[in-house]
């Protein structure tokens, strides 16, 4: 089979090769699974930088989050087990961790459901505790993990105001039900925030990106809001004032979603249950900007770690239904 495998660290589009290899031996507990669509996540191009909080052995196969077949027919999406990710025709995963793909999504959109939209439904709902009628700040409103933050918010009820980076992302956040969009690029993001919200702020803030992005959240979090620390997609680690949180009664609040996994499985198979229900309804879809070919995998991971992507780039093998 093909797949693509990392020998060195360095930026995807250097360290990345095609090669061809064995099919992959799943281990005790493991599927052995054909890849029907594979998402590409930020983590990712961290893999391949060894920037990760996992560092699978040299060589490994990228490609954390799949939509694939079951060798007994079943269309399933999952987390591959490192180092055979998902960027191959063929992938291993921990049998237990294998959920059925919503019938309402096809591949593509199956494949970039799972990480992106369970970051935002546990940070928004679990972490966070948005309510009705809240309004909800979301950063890279354009991008993957925005993209499903803004779906989940406006599901929830809450009215949600879109950060992005140019006119074409502006477009697209507007596409996905921002009532609000800023164009970081030309706007006062914290004057903005306030005129939006009659001066009091955003109730919840949803914040993947970090560094100028937090910072400016803290100017425009509402009394008793909540900065919720997806991630740090700028670069960027801010280092928080503890005492402005204080003085003007906000809490910071972090998510890291793969611990729910080792913590709390039940709960992340009662959010699956819950996202293929509204994907039933229409309320979520995961925005699918690109369907890649195999062969251009490593060029579409380098775009997606420049930051030059909206929604999601999603690899599809030669031959698979996309």
């Amino acid at each position: 089979m093909q797949a693509w495998r990392v020998h060195r660290n360095g930026e995807p589009s250097e360290v990345m090769r095609l090669d061809d290899v064995d099919r992959p031996e799943p281990g005790e507990g493991q599927l052995l699974l054909k890849v029907r669509a594979a998402n590409i996540n930020f983590p990712d191009a961290l893999l391949c930088r060894g920037q990760y909080q996992v560092t699978p052995p040299l060589p490994f196969t990228p490609g954390v989050e799949i939509c694939a077949e079951t060798e007994d027919g079943r269309r399933v999406i999952a987390n591959p087990a490192l180092p055979y990710g998902g960027l191959a025709e063929y992938a291993v995963a921990d049998a237990a961790a294998v959920l059925p793909a919503p019938e309402a999504l096809d591949d593509a959109e199956a494949a970039a459901l799972h990480i992106g939209y369970q970051t935002g439904w546990f940070g928004l709902h679990r972490r966070a505790q948005l309510k009705e009628g809240e309004t909800l700040l979301v950063h890279a409103a354009a991008g993957g993990v925005g993209s499903a933050a803004v779906q989940l918010g406006k599901a929830a009820g809450a009215t949600v105001i879109g950060v992005v980076g140019g006119p074409e992302k502006a477009a697209v956040a507007r596409e996905l039900g921002c009532d609000t969009v800023i164009d970081r690029r030309c706007d006062d993001i914290v004057a903005a925030v306030k005129d939006a919200t009659g001066g009091r702020g955003a109730d919840v803030v949803y914040d993947p990106v970090g560094g100028d992005a937090y910072t400016k959240s803290a100017k425009c979090v509402a009394f008793e809001g909540r900065i919720l620390v997806v991630g740090f997609a700028s670069g960027t680690i801010p280092s928080p004032a503890l005492n402005h949180a204080l003085v003007k009664n906000y809490s910071i609040v972090g998510l890291h979603w793969g611990l729910y996994n080792h913590k709390d499985p039940r709960s992340v198979l009662r959010c699956h249950e819950t996202l293929t229900e509204y994907a039933a309804k229409g309320l979520i879809k995961p925005l699918v900007s690109e369907r890649v070919a195999l062969g251009d995998a490593a060029g579409a991971v380098q775009r997606v770690a420049d930051g030059n992507t909206t929604g999601r780039l999603v690899v599809v093998p030669e031959g698979a239904a996309a």
